[in-house]
C-alpha cells in the first residue's frame, strides 16, 4: 500500500478563503471551479478560532481522565477488569459514534455537531459524579464517547474547512497542540483530584459547559471553504467520490492512526500499574500517575507545534516513520526502567512521536478529501484513533500477562520501532510525481 504520494504545495502561495455559504444540504460545497473564482474574503473570527482549539484540548486525553484513580475504583467496584473498561469504553463510543458525526457534519453542517457534543461531554462526562453503580457508570461512559467523537470530527473539519496550504497545516499543528496541552492541564490535577476519591476527577468534565458557550456565540452560522489545492494522482473523482487509489491511501492511514494510538494508549492503561510495581508503594501514588502521564502530553504539544515547520521540509511518509521511531524508542526506554526518572523520559520522547503523527495524519486526509465528504474521512480518523484506545489493553493483555507491564513497554516498543526500520526503504523510495 503506497502512502507516500505528497501532493503539490507552493509555499509562497497565500491561499484565498472564499464567502460563507450557508450550512444545509441545498447548499452543498462549493465546487473547485467556484472556489477558484471567489474573492479573497476573512476567514473566522479570533474569538471562533479560539473556541474550536478550546474544544480540541478537551478531546484526545477525555477516555484519560480517570486513569489515575483506576485502581481506587478497582477497588471500590471490586472488580479490576470492568473499571478498566470505564475507560475504554468511551474509546470504543467514539470511535463507534464518529462516522455518524461526519455524516452529520457533511449533511446539517460543523457548528451544530460541535454545539451538540460539547453539550453531551459536559452532561456524560460529569455523571460519574452521581452514578450509583458500575452499569450506570460503563453507560454514561459510553454517551461521553459519543460526544467526544462528535467534538472531535467537527473540529478536524472546521479547521480544514477555514484554511489551505501552510495555514491549514499550522491550524491542525495547533488542533493537537491544544489537545496536548489539555492533557499537560487535566491529567496532573486529575491525579490530585483523584487523591481525594475516584469519582473527583469527573469534574473536570464541566469544563466543556463554557467552552459550548462560547462556541454558541462565536462559530458563524456558515461554511468556509478555502480554495482548493492541487489535488494527487487518484484523488477524488468528479463526482466527489475518492477514487480507488485515493481509498486505498485512506485506509491505510485510518490502520496507521489505529497501530500509533494502540501503541500510545498503554501509558494511561499500563502505567498505573507498572509504577505500583516499581516498589514505590504510595509514593507512586495517583498523583503521580497523573503528572507522569502529563508529561508524555507535553511533549507531544512540543511536537505539534513542530509539525507546520518540519512538513515545510520533509514528506508525510518521513515525518510519520520519523515519529513511529520516537514512539518506540520511547516505549522501550519505560520497559527498561528502574526508577521514575527513567520511565519520565520514555514517556517525554514517545510524547514527541504522537504530537507529530496526529496533525500529519489530519492533514493529509484533508488534502485526500473532497469538500463534500470531508466530515466523513475525517470522521474515519477519529474512529482509527480511539479505536486504538479501545484496543490498546485487549491486545497487550497476553504481552502483559507473559512478560509483565516492563515487558510489555519493551515488546511494543521495539516492535514499533522494528516495524518503521522494515517498511522505511519501501515507503521512502523515489516515486514519480514527487
Amino acid at each position: 500500500m503506497d502512502l507516500t504520494v505528497t501532493p503539490a504545495v507552493t509555499p509562497a502561495v497565500t491561499p484565498a478563503v472564499t464567502p460563507a455559504v450557508e450550512e444545509s444540504p441545498a447548499h452543498p460545497a462549493p465546487t473547485a471551479s467556484r472556489d477558484a473564482d471567489a474573492r479573497p474574503a476573512r476567514g473566522p473570527g479570533r474569538a471562533a478560532r479560539m473556541a474550536v482549539l478550546a474544544a480540541a484540548g478537551l478531546t484526545i486525553m477525555a477516555p484519560a481522565l480517570i486513569a489515575p484513580s483506576l485502581p481506587a475504583m478497582a477497588a471500590g467496584l471490586g472488580d479490576e477488569t470492568l473499571a478498566r473498561l470505564a475507560l475504554t469504553i468511551t474509546s470504543l463510543a467514539i470511535a463507534v459514534g464518529a462516522p455518524l458525526a461526519g455524516a452529520l457534519a457533511d449533511r446539517i453542517g460543523r457548528r451544530p455537531v460541535l454545539l451538540s457534543g460539547l453539550a453531551v461531554y459536559a452532561v456524560a462526562g460529569s455523571a460519574g459524579l452521581v452514578v450509583p453503580d458500575l452499569g450506570s457508570l460503563l453507560a454514561s461512559r459510553a454517551v461521553l464517547g459519543l460526544g467526544v467523537g462528535a467534538v472531535t470530527t467537527a473540529v478536524s473539519t472546521l479547521l480544514t474547512d477555514w484554511f489551505a496550504g501552510p495555514r491549514r497545516a499550522t491550524y491542525l499543528g495547533y488542533q493537537q497542540a491544544a489537545a496536548s496541552l489539555g492533557g499537560v492541564v487535566l491529567l496532573p490535577l486529575a491525579g490530585l483530584l483523584a487523591d481525594v476519591g475516584w469519582r473527583a476527577p469527573f469534574w473536570l468534565y464541566t469544563a466543556a459547559a463554557p467552552i459550548a458557550v462560547l462556541a454558541l456565540v462565536a462559530v458563524p452560522r456558515s461554511r468556509w471553504a478555502p480554495a482548493l489545492a492541487a489535488r494527487p494522482a487518484g484523488g477524488p473523482t468528479s463526482s466527489g467520490a475518492p477514487g480507488p487509489r485515493t481509498a486505498a491511501r485512506v485506509t491505510g492511514l485510518y490502520l496507521l492512526a489505529l497501530a500509533a494510538t494502540g501503541v500510545f494508549y498503554m501509558a494511561p492503561t499500563q502505567l498505573p500499574f507498572l509504577l505500583g510495581g516499581l516498589g514505590g508503594g504510595p509514593g507512586f501514588g495517583p498523583a503521580v500517575v497523573g503528572v507522569a502521564i502529563a508529561g508524555s502530553t507535553l511533549t507531544s504539544l512540543a511536537g505539534s507545534l513542530a509539525f507546520p515547520a518540519l512538513r515545510r521540509r520533509l514528506s508525510p511518509t518521513a515525518i510519520t516513520l520519523a515519529a513511529l521511531v520516537l514512539l518506540g524508542a520511547g516505549w522501550s526506554l519505560i520497559g527498561l526502567a528502574d526508577g521514575l526518572g527513567l520511565v519520565v523520559a520514555g514517556l517525554l520522547v514517545g510524547g514527541v512521536g504522537v504530537g507529530l503523527t496526529v496533525p500529519n495524519l489530519n492533514l493529509r486526509l484533508g488534502e485526500l478529501a473532497p469538500g463534500g465528504r470531508r466530515g466523513r474521512v475525517l470522521a474515519g480518523l477519529v474512529t482509527g484513533i480511539f479505536l486504538g484506545q479501545f484496543v490498546s489493553p485487549l491486545a497487550t493483555a497476553p504481552l502483559v500477562v507473559a512478560l509483565g507491564p516492563d515487558g510489555a513497554f519493551t515488546a511494543a516498543g521495539l516492535l514499533t520501532t522494528a516495524g518503521a526500520a522494515v517498511v522505511a526503504p519501501f515507503l521512502l523510495r523515489p516515486h514519480r510525481g514527487r
